[in-house]
């Protein structure tokens, strides 16, 4: 049935939630929760590394896990009871750190994991770009330089070996190995490479549905990384759209047309720029491979329609910029709300 937007902003008043006693989200309808907000590897005072959770009639759905999401999911109120689908949405550490950890330190002890949960993610790139220096560069495994999802799951499984044969042994901790089941997007016939187009036209495709979400995705621009995902969740209470990391991208528009929930990440580049930190190259990439928060309210959400916006995954990753100014930038060309990210914030998306 048709949405108002009186309606769908009013629904979508953010709550913050703080400490290890937050009370449980509720069993209907859905929910946001913004475990960590913050872009990039290095962890920084004031914000965690990007985590997002969806919870739609009490089932749980992670879309990537940074830095210090395994302690904001504990913190949250989120039960891992709920959990059963995980989403990454493109293979930079920052969204990868503690996505093994989570289900490493959970799948025995007290309050493990009860059931498998279903991974998706990319595959291999296939092929690393050239060296942004223009310098020889070492190759770390030169025999698989790209791996994808499985090879990661595969990989930390046996470096984590010694310590997971223990646990089953010692304390009689399940076989991890029946807790989560990976599976490597497949890319639709649209001509992107890793040494080509990116992020070509196209319209989404769907990477899993069950009886609460119908799950799709695009590839979304963010040099060098292939491929690199946006996902979109259709719940019956409304939808989300998650942009993963992406420069201004039309595919992102082409996802998010519609949606009532946008979670989008964002740049200040004039505060990069001017802090003077970062080198040549790393400008560079931040310019080409990020969004400039000026610009996404006026070319992603507004010409998507989308209602509601939420700024995550925000650089610089500290406080140093204040929620207003995040704002002021981000509505330039948006006539709907903007909501800007804090960790363990909830965000009721609602019909």
């Amino acid at each position: 049935m048709p949405v108002s937007r009186r309606h769908v902003l009013k629904s979508a008043a953010a709550v913050p939630v703080v400490g290890a006693g937050a009370a449980a989200i509720p069993g209907t309808g859905a929910h946001l929760v913004l475990l960590g907000t913050a872009a990039g590897p290095v962890p920084m005072a004031g914000r965690t590394g990007i985590s997002t959770a969806l919870v739609v009639d009490g089932r749980t759905y992670l879309i990537d896990l940074g830095h210090g999401a395994f302690d904001q999911f504990q913190k949250s109120g989120l039960d891992l009871g709920t959990l059963d689908r995980i989403f990454v949405t493109h293979l930079h550490s920052d969204h990868l750190a503690d996505l093994y950890t989570l289900l490493w330190l959970r799948f025995g002890g007290v309050n493990p994991m009860t059931h498998p949960v279903d991974v998706y993610g990319p595959g291999p790139a296939g092929a690393l770009p050239a060296p942004s220096s223009g310098q020889p560069t070492p190759v770390v495994s030169p025999g698989n330089p790209t791996p994808g999802l499985a090879d990661f799951f595969a990989n930390s499984l046996a470096a984590t070996a010694y310590d997971v044969n223990l646990r089953m042994r010692d304390e009689a901790w399940p076989d991890i190995r029946e807790l989560y089941r990976v599976h490597e997007i497949p890319l639709p016939d649209v001509g992107a490479s890793a040494t080509g187009d990116l992020a070509p036209p196209m319209q989404p495709f769907p990477v899993m549905a069950d009886d609460h979400v119908s799950v799709s995705a695009i590839l979304v621009r963010h040099p060098p990384v292939f491929p690199s995902f946006a996902f979109r969740f259709d719940t019956a209470h409304g939808s989300v759209v998650l942009g993963g990391d992406t420069t201004i991208t039309p595919n992102m528009v082409t996802l998010a047309r519609g949606a009532d929930v946008l979670v989008h990440e964002a740049i200040d580049l004039r505060v990069v720029e001017q802090a003077g930190t970062l080198t040549p190259e790393q400008l560079q990439h931040h310019r080409n491979a990020h969004s400039d928060v000026t610009r996404i309210g006026r070319e992603i959400a507004q010409p998507a329609g989308v209602r509601t916006l939420v700024l995550s995954h925000l650089a610089p990753g500290s406080k140093l910029i204040p929620d207003a100014s995040w704002k002021a930038q981000a509505s330039q060309g948006f006539d709907g709300e903007v909501i800007v990210g804090n960790d363990l914030l909830r965000i009721p998306v609602g019909r």
